[in-house]
């Protein structure tokens, strides 16, 4: 038996690669397929548009991310030292970004978000999703720590909502700026948010 051809997960790096990068409207499948180093035609083999790829490329990377979330925000510690944690793995992405590339690269759901959002399509819809989740987690650790009496939120959902919120704008001001550094006030800022006075530590 022969061996089982990889192309499809190289097609898929190089989306990632390269969505990452670069705008989304400005890639074409023939340099994504150069990119993964397999002919024009394996793309469709594996994905019939541009699109479908995108979607696995933004589910891959949920699959991932959102590992990493519940890892982090369900750990038996206090909120704060939960969402502090939360947001040094956030500002540590953007600088082995900047030590690799030289560059922040942001965040790929931002960055498609802000491509996409004039458009009615499967990435767009997906995106919102991605964010519901997001803030869907946020929120599940805000409530068990108000159950716990750690803290007392009266709207957990808007607050959850404000922290991914601010999350994605500090990483867009990082990629802006080319500045891991914008990211510094996340901690800081949230615990206001959650109406915690006193905060004094950074990312």
């Amino acid at each position: 038996m022969g061996r089982k051809s990889d192309a499809g997960d190289r097609i898929l790096a190089a989306g990632a690669k390269l969505f990452g990068q670069r705008a989304y409207a400005s890639i074409g499948v023939a340099e994504i397929s150069a990119e993964a180093g397999v002919p024009k035609g394996s793309f469709y083999y594996f994905f019939p548009s541009k699109q479908a790829l995108a979607l696995a490329v933004v589910n891959e990377h949920w699959k991932h991310q959102r590992a990493d979330w519940l890892r982090i925000l369900t750990a038996p510690d206090s909120l704060a030292e939960r969402l502090r944690a939360l947001f040094v793995s956030t500002a540590e992405v953007q600088k082995q970004a900047v030590n690799g590339t030289g560059a922040v690269v942001g965040c790929l759901f931002g960055n498609l978000a802000l491509e996409v959002s004039a458009q009615d399509d499967p990435v767009r819809a997906r995106l919102q999703e991605i964010f519901d989740e997001q803030i869907d987690i946020v929120e599940t650790a805000i409530g068990a720590a108000v159950e716990a009496g750690e803290l007392t939120v009266p709207a957990p959902r808007q607050t959850a909502k404000a922290i991914v919120a601010q999350i994605e704008g500090m990483v867009l001001f990082a990629k802006l700026f080319n500045d891991p550094g914008q990211l510094d006030q996340l901690w800081q800022n949230s615990m206001r948010l959650l109406g915690v006075e006193g905060a004094r530590a950074a990312v």
